[in-house]
């Protein structure tokens, strides 16, 4: 059965337009037929048409079931995007497939893209949600400097990836199940030496994700990997 994504569902029972618009013009619902929604809170409400009226598809009120993560902890990956917008879009999408919470854009010193349009990449978020059944919609943020980010309390790990030179751990050997994990990744350019010292006394621990040099995307799904290889429920 397809999943629909309506945040405020519980306060209006009504398809959003775009999902309505699936629901009838894709899927030929009818009153009476099933429909399984998700708030993005980790709700799941089962509910059924109890109307159509042109372009409004309304369902019966229900009680949700709440769904638990098939992870523990939260993973945040903050990330500078790349030039080619389709790559860190292709990010997104399968990094909410695979598993996360949250994804910030970074304005990096060595940053090729300074604007991200965040209602696209909510829309591709979404719609990956919805593909790989999850309940939790990962939070999209807005494109934020990095020092102002690196310098804002984060609960649990915090680690930056870079390929400079000095001391790193291997990211898997240090991340640790059941810890919250903030992970910075640097665009292709990677981050400044200035950058990287900032984040250091910042409480983030140097890190690197393996022997291979990855581009800024794949570095991104590694980390994310990561995480719920260590997590994963």
């Amino acid at each position: 059965m397809a999943l629909f994504y309506v945040h405020d569902i519980a306060g209006r029972w009504e398809l959003s337009e775009e999902e309505a618009t699936h629901a009838l013009r894709v899927l030929r619902i009818a009153v009476g037929d099933a429909l399984d929604i998700t708030d993005g809170c980790g709700n799941l409400y089962r509910t059924e048409v109890a109307s159509i009226t042109g372009k409004h598809c309304y369902v019966k009120a229900v009680e949700p079931t709440p769904v638990p993560k098939n992870w523990n902890a939260r993973f945040h990956l903050a990330i500078a995007p790349t030039k080619n917008m389709d790559r860190i879009e292709w990010l997104a999408e399968k990094a909410t497939e695979i598993g996360l919470d949250a994804i910030t854009f970074l304005n990096c010193r060595f940053s090729e893209r300074k604007v991200v349009k965040c209602d696209r990449v909510e829309r591709i978020v979404v719609s990956a949600m919805k593909q790989s059944l999850k309940y939790c919609k990962p939070v999209v943020g807005e494109m934020t400097d990095f020092k102002r980010f690196v310098a804002e309390e984060r609960p649990g790990a915090k680690f930056i990836a870079h390929c400079h030179e000095g001391e790193r751990v291997l990211l898997k050997e240090v991340m640790q199940a059941g810890e919250d994990v903030t992970l910075l990744v640097g665009p292709e350019g990677d981050f400044s030496p200035e950058e990287v010292e900032i984040a250091i006394k910042a409480g983030y621990r140097p890190v690197s994700l393996g022997s291979s040099r990855l581009r800024t995307e794949t570095a991104g799904l590694v980390g994310c990997h990561t995480f719920i290889l260590k997590n994963e429920i």
